[in-house]
């Protein structure tokens, strides 16, 4: 792909920062410009120093920008999309990473001006942290990057974003936005929602402590608990906009999770053991096809710290690395005493 003269990045979360991060790795572009409705976020992003730039409105990031890219929570896009639209460079391309697409083609689309290629997409990878520091340039690698542009788009613009995401690292898909959505309900979104689901049911539980949940929980329910750790505001936004699909699928689940509470009500080890063969078989190829990363693209050494919590009134500590060299700072040395010796040679 070539090289392009800036970036724009509006939301500098787990997936704006990463964005950053990668088309850094990848030099992408001379400039890439940032974006946060977070002072917060904006002074964190700061110290990190993965942006060139840094800007508190909206406007003045995607000016001259090449491709900008919204990746705020999908409820503000609206929102976003009416302040910077007046103000988009002609022949740029406006994208996103939200996890539903034909909302973000409803709120988006009346706004993009003419000569502004507005082509939605997802990339499909994450973790359960967020925030700035959680970025990281690996994060898309081998991932999927799905493109859902409207009728009419220019397929030139689509073949541009298609190489910005591969240079990231991804591998990149093309598909409407209404299958995207009932596609990605099934394989995130209901997953999510049985997982906020079942660690509230264990936090509820009055026959079984809190303590005890933390304590004795197994795997399959430390699994349940990362995914419920996902980004509130987030995932809110997500159910909002793709109740329809999400809804749908949440029925043919309910269908067939009342098939398997009769299985074990009646003792039918058969169905039991049919079912849980079948999805094994998933996983496997799941495994197979290389979409099971445990470390979420992240090397080894990169390890997630998050920022830590400001106390009023705290006076600040010197760190122990500091405060060991305060330690082990030597006196100044006396002068040494004049030996017999060298008396007898100075006189």
């Amino acid at each position: 792909m070539n090289r392009l003269d800036k970036i724009a990045i509006l939301g500098l979360g787990l997936i704006g920062s990463s964005i950053a991060h990668a088309a850094r790795r990848a030099k992408l572009a001379d400039h890439i410009a940032g974006h946060d409705a977070s002072d917060d976020v904006l002074a964190r992003a700061q110290v990190l120093g993965f942006c060139d730039s840094l800007h508190a409105d909206a406007v003045s990031a995607v000016a001259g920008a090449d491709v900008v890219i919204l990746c705020s929570p999908v409820g503000a896009y609206k929102e976003i999309a009416e302040q910077i639209a007046p103000h988009l460079k002609p022949g740029a391309i406006l994208s996103d990473v939200g996890s539903v697409k034909s909302a973000v083609i409803r709120d988006v689309g009346p706004f993009v001006p003419k000569g502004v290629h507005f082509i939605p997409a997802h990339p499909i990878a994450g973790t359960e942290f967020s925030g700035p520091e959680a970025g990281f340039a690996s994060l898309f690698d081998g991932r999927w990057a799905i493109l859902t542009p409207m009728r009419g788009t220019d397929p030139q613009a689509v073949e541009r974003l298609k190489e910005f995401w591969q240079a990231l690292g991804s591998q990149v898909d093309v598909m409407n936005a209404g299958h995207h959505d009932l596609v990605l309900a099934i394989t995130s979104h209901l997953p999510h929602l049985i997982a906020y689901n079942i660690v509230g049911t264990a936090h509820d539980l009055e026959k079984v402590t809190q303590g005890e949940v933390i304590k004795y929980s197994a795997s399959g329910f430390r699994d349940f608990t990362r995914i419920a750790a996902s980004d509130p505001t987030m995932w809110r936004d997500v159910f909002l906009n793709n109740r329809d699909a999400v809804l749908e699928v949440l029925g043919r689940f309910n269908e067939d999770l009342s098939q398997l509470q009769r299985a074990v009500r009646n003792g039918d080890g058969k169905t039991l053991f049919d079912w849980f063969t079948r999805t094994r078989a998933i996983r496997r190829a799941i495994v197979n096809t290389g979409q099971d990363v445990p470390s979420f693209g992240r090397l080894p050494f990169q390890v997630y710290i998050p920022p830590p919590k400001k106390r009023k009134g705290a006076k600040k500590k010197k760190s122990k690395v500091a405060a060991s060299k305060a330690k082990k700072k030597p006196a100044p040395r006396k002068p040494a005493r004049k030996t017999a010796r060298a008396k007898r040679r100075v006189r």
